[in-house]
């Protein structure tokens, strides 16, 4: 009782760690040429120095701006507690001017203790956020104003960002602007008036190297040896940890997984799932728990549609390869039938389906799209008639055959024999 206790207690931890962004990111975050590193110098010299900066973080969905970007707040907030104040927009709801301007005011009154009124105009919450960006200033106090989706603010008359910029031109103001898009592009969206207030510092989030890779998941799935987790556990779990991840098998898998999409979001989520299926009885993550994973994730729908196909077209899918194989590039009904009945009298196969049967067993393969017609030519001539070609690879019909219930041996030999 007292094991499965401990796998569950590490298990939960694992878990706890791929749902907290903070200490994911945490490792990459030690080396000085690192976006942390970079991003932290520009906002505490900001704050230490009573200037004003502008910069843009720039990268793919799922890249760690935000994170990345969190963990900076958060320790500078730490590190500078009465001198920061943290705004947070989204363009995704604040890109209304009058919207965006009343939400900096109800923040600003919420951060100081103020009286915040909803029936402020536009005009009186413009001012008041001008007012506020100098007496903070007076005051030592840097506002850093973080504008998730930069770009949606860059739409329309770009009324929120020429004002926080050119309040900024202010000798007595102190603030910093972050804005954080997915558009590579997004400086280049501003308006003149705007671009010329616009510090034009960028940082790029990119995929993770291998390096970062390898240390990413010896980060987050290492046991600590020190907590309340057994000792003895925590270092055969590590050990065995270890031997995975140096299995090329492991590598491939990560390799292939990450070739659709290289962000760290993505590969949490998988990781997530492999954790899942780490079995509470051996206690250790697998090799076995990440193809699982891998399986369940990856979106296989050819598949799917040949475990529900009847043994008739699995015959009709297998003829229509092996009339590929024989480079046979131009087929139809006729010449699979022809194909299935030359198939039939070299292995005595003994079942027989009505011309008419096998001609409905064909249109449903065309209904489920895993064959299809060459072209649109012809479609005056009969369905039997008409060219068609497979959708589907031999591999993914090798596949769909091994995970069919009940497949007839034949069709293995067929497809493994050469023609």
């Amino acid at each position: 009782m007292g094991r499965e206790n401990t796998v569950e207690e590490a298990l939960n931890l694992l878990r706890s760690r791929l749902c907290n962004p903070s200490f994911v990111f945490k490792p990459l975050s030690d080396s000085p040429d690192s976006n942390y590193s970079k991003l932290k110098f520009i906002i505490s010299s900001s704050v230490t120095e009573a200037c004003n900066n502008s910069i843009l973080l720039l990268g793919p969905r799922g890249s760690g701006k935000i994170a990345v970007l969190e963990l900076v707040l958060k320790d500078l907030l730490v590190e500078f507690p009465d001198l920061i104040s943290v705004i947070k927009l989204s363009g995704l709801l604040h890109s209304d001017d009058n919207c965006a301007f009343k939400e900096i005011s109800r923040q600003l009154c919420a951060e100081h203790q103020l009286l915040f009124s909803k029936m402020a105009s536009f005009d009186d919450n413009s001012q008041f956020m001008i007012a506020m960006l100098r007496e903070c200033g007076l005051a030592h106090k840097t506002i850093i104003f973080v504008l998730d989706e930069f770009d949606l603010f860059a739409q329309g008359k770009q009324r929120v960002l020429y004002s926080l910029l050119d309040a900024m031109q202010s000798v007595t103001s102190q603030a910093v602007v972050i804005g954080v898009s997915c558009r590579l592009d997004a400086d280049q969206l501003l308006e003149k008036r705007v671009r010329s207030r616009f510090s034009h510092r960028k940082l790029l989030f990119l995929p993770p190297s291998k390096e970062d890779l390898q240390r990413l998941l010896e980060h987050i799935l290492s046991l600590p040896v020190d907590s309340t987790i057994s000792h003895d556990y925590a270092v055969e779990f590590n050990a065995k940890l270890q031997n995975m991840l140096a299995d090329e098998k492991f590598k491939q898998i990560i390799i292939t997984y990450m070739d659709s999409d290289a962000t760290v979001n993505h590969l949490l989520r998988f990781l997530f799932r492999a954790v899942s299926y780490m079995e509470l009885g051996s206690g250790f993550l697998s090799l076995e728990n990440f193809k699982t994973a891998l399986s369940n994730i990856q979106r296989q729908p050819k598949l799917e549609c040949i475990k529900d196909c009847s043994i008739l077209e699995l015959h009709i899918l297998v003829c229509m390869k092996r009339l590929e194989v024989k480079e046979q590039n131009s087929y139809n009904f006729n010449s699979v039938m022809k194909e299935y009945k030359s198939i039939r009298a070299s292995f005595q196969i003994s079942e027989y389906y009505a011309w008419s049967i096998c001609l409905r067993a064909f249109e449903h393969l065309l209904q489920r799209e895993l064959i299809c017609f060459t072209d649109n030519r012809g479609q005056n001539q009969s369905v039997e008639f008409r060219p068609v070609k497979l959708l589907i690879s031999s591999h993914e019909l090798q596949q769909g055959l091994k995970s069919y219930r009940s497949c007839p041996a034949i069709l293995f030999k067929l497809m493994d024999r050469e023609v």
